[in-house]
């Protein structure tokens, strides 16, 4: 089924328990995405907020780390109540392996990310280790940015190879997400959509978030 994830980073802050409110009732996942402003040129916000949400959750809480050197706070998002933490191989590389089963030892889900051009073949030999893979359909850091069309074929080639290998592995799919484009997503076989803008910018988020589950 698919699952909707509101990104917190668009969140109105003045006005935060009510967007978390929002996720709570109609969504599936709290997305979180952590920016170091080395990585990616933009800081978002850290353990404070991610611990501050966590008291009041009642779905699971799924950070996107968007730092250098993400192994060294892995003990420290399981700790502030994280149940799924994905990092970018383009942050890690020899040690993504490591960094993996680092996450999985907290007991939480390990996700892996790439950023648009880093060709999709990257993610394959780590299918076995990862919970879940992110694909970028912007670049990472900054919120409202413009989907990217090539993402449909990037999904299509991953969803391919996972179940070559006969594994149940969800694609994530974060950047320019909406009710326009959620349909198309799901059918080339994304299972989590991220959402920002499309939701806590709409009218009406509650409305926005059953048009992308009912793919209209």
């Amino acid at each position: 089924m698919l699952k909707i994830a509101p990104s917190i980073l668009a969140a109105d802050f003045l006005h935060l328990a009510d967007d978390v409110e929002i996720v709570n009732k109609y969504a599936d996942i709290f997305h979180l995405d952590i920016m170091d402003g080395t990585f990616v040129p933009n800081i978002s916000f850290g353990f404070p907020v991610v611990e501050a949400i966590s008291k009041v959750a009642e779905k699971p809480l799924d950070a996107h780390l968007m730092i250098v050197e993400p192994w060294k706070y892995v003990e420290r998002f399981a700790s502030v109540g994280v149940s799924m933490l994905s990092f970018h191989y383009e942050a890690a590389l020899d040690k993504t392996n490591e960094t993996l089963s680092l996450i999985r030892s907290f007991g939480m889900k390990a996700g892996l990310v790439i950023n648009p051009d880093v060709p999709v073949e990257t993610l394959f030999p780590y299918l076995g280790e990862v919970d879940y893979v992110l694909l970028m359909s912007v670049f990472a850091g900054f919120g409202g940015q413009k989907f990217i069309e090539s993402t449909y074929g990037r999904i299509a080639r991953l969803k391919e190879r996972i179940e070559s290998e006969g594994l149940d592995i969800p694609i994530e799919v974060d950047g320019g997400v909406s009710p326009a484009n959620a349909g198309a997503l799901e059918e080339v076989g994304a299972g989590i959509l991220v959402a920002g803008s499309s939701v806590f910018r709409a009218e009406d988020p509650e409305a926005a978030i059953k048009a992308m589950r009912q793919r209209i």
